[in-house]
């Protein structure tokens, strides 16, 4: 407490990091398991399935390697599905989400999302439970966009803001996203309240770890 963090514009992960999202992910996925016949799993096991993707969590729930790339779309298009009913039901911002928030608007620090979420879900879910926080950039998972941690994306908020990469602050709960941070050249802080631990985070390049979302409050330049 007290520092400062030196920086002109802040990326934030969104799932594990600004809206705990575990519970209605793992809703869904355990619904397309149980449609097929297929075995369940607890919500703390999703932690480590989320991250990359919908089509990697789905890979990563299923008992078995999938066969053919027909069977993994059909249960990938039913997750999005499910997911598309159901993400808003048990998500909600992490304590002290908004209020660290508001202190980056005060201090005139711009704002962006990037997120291997699909796109639609970023955009809707943001609206619906984030919805004054003045984001300038909201990023999710596109077709043609590559999915963290390839730093394409992030280095395209960075273009598209006009701000050198390195003057950026990327915030994320897991190694991606410190591998992502790394690799565009940004300043990597993990939040520990997310889906992984401090071990994995500082393994993947964490120089800076967090324990709650208002702790960070004190350090935002005024």
């Amino acid at each position: 407490r007290g520092g400062s963090l030196k920086f002109k514009a802040v990326i934030f992960d969104l799932d594990g990091t600004l809206l705990n999202t575990l519970d209605d992910l793992a809703d869904s996925m355990n619904s397309v398991l149980e449609h097929n016949h297929l075995p369940t799993h607890p919500p703390e096991a999703y932690r480590y399935f989320v991250g990359d993707g919908i089509d990697m969590l789905v890979q990563r729930a299923l008992p078995f390697q999938v066969a053919g790339d027909g069977e993994l779309l059909r249960l990938v298009r039913e997750m999005k599905r499910e997911y598309a009913r159901r993400w808003l039901c048990r998500t909600r911002p992490y304590p002290g989400v908004p209020e660290m928030l508001d202190a980056f608007a005060a201090a005139g620090i711009p704002r962006a999302v990037l997120s291997n979420k699909p796109d639609d879900a970023c955009q809707v879910i943001i609206q619906a439970l984030l919805p004054d926080t003045g984001f300038q950039l909201v990023l999710g998972a596109t077709p043609e966009r590559p999915k963290k941690p390839d730093p394409a994306a992030a280095l395209e908020i960075a273009a598209r803001l006009d701000i050198p990469a390195s003057e950026f602050l990327f915030i994320g709960d897991t190694p991606i996203d410190m591998h992502t941070a790394c690799a565009a050249g940004m300043f990597p802080l993990g939040v520990l309240w997310g889906f992984r631990p401090a071990e994995q985070l500082i393994e993947a390049g964490a120089r800076m770890l967090v324990g709650q979302a208002d702790h960070l409050i004190p350090w935002i330049d005024r």
